[in-house]
């Protein structure tokens, strides 16, 4: 991933599209757990994965500023490490299958170094004043 490929807005970044898709994919799997775990881990896991998305759109908005920009990527990643936290969590009740859960956290893994990536070269993708 290169900022060399135009990117006119968050939603053309190729870690955004997979952060979507995988907060999407949490939704629909978690759905089907216990009723027990709505307000703790399929609560939490919801959030932390919709977060990755949007501290990615957050970032993209403050990469004016080289430091506010790795900030809210360094937020995203954070997240990202969250998510992946309950998804071990969620594989050690046995909501999920070890198959899905090695997929989700191999995607998680994909999104955590695109962010690295983009952090470990920021100038390139900053506007800065």
């Amino acid at each position: 991933m290169t900022a060399k490929k135009r990117v006119a807005s968050f939603e053309d970044l190729e870690v955004y599209k997979l952060a979507f898709e995988l907060q999407q994919e949490i939704f629909r799997i978690s759905q089907a757990w216990p009723r027990a775990e709505q307000y703790s881990l399929t609560d939490q896991i919801r959030r932390a994965s919709r977060s990755v998305g949007a501290n990615t759109a957050e970032a993209w908005a403050k990469r004016q500023y080289v430091a506010h920009f790795v900030s809210k990527l360094s937020d995203a990643d954070g997240e990202q490490n969250e998510t992946r936290h309950w998804l071990k969590t969620a594989r050690a009740c046995e909501y999920l299958e070890p198959e899905q859960h090695a997929d989700l956290v191999e995607r998680c893994k994909r999104i955590g170094a695109m962010l690295g990536r983009m952090m470990a070269d920021a100038d390139s993708w900053t506007v800065g004043r």
